[in-house]
């Protein structure tokens, strides 16, 4: 029970640094996300580009 109450007071501490959050750590997310993100569309750009361009094509010959 000990352990328990002193888990909850650590919650509770008035320590200034609660209210920043883990800044490294949503900064590191976002990052990966967008190197992610970036590699994805590095590699699918081609076929994207070429789906569109096969998209516009039919759509100008059947006008």
């Amino acid at each position: 029970m000990s352990a328990l109450f002193a888990a909850l007071s650590h919650l509770n501490a008035d320590d200034p640094r609660d209210e920043r959050g883990d800044v490294p750590g949503w900064v590191m997310i976002t990052l990966m996300s967008a190197v992610l993100v970036a590699g994805l569309l590095a590699l699918a750009a081609p076929a994207l580009r070429d789906l569109f361009n096969q998209a516009i094509s039919q759509v100008s010959q059947g006008s």
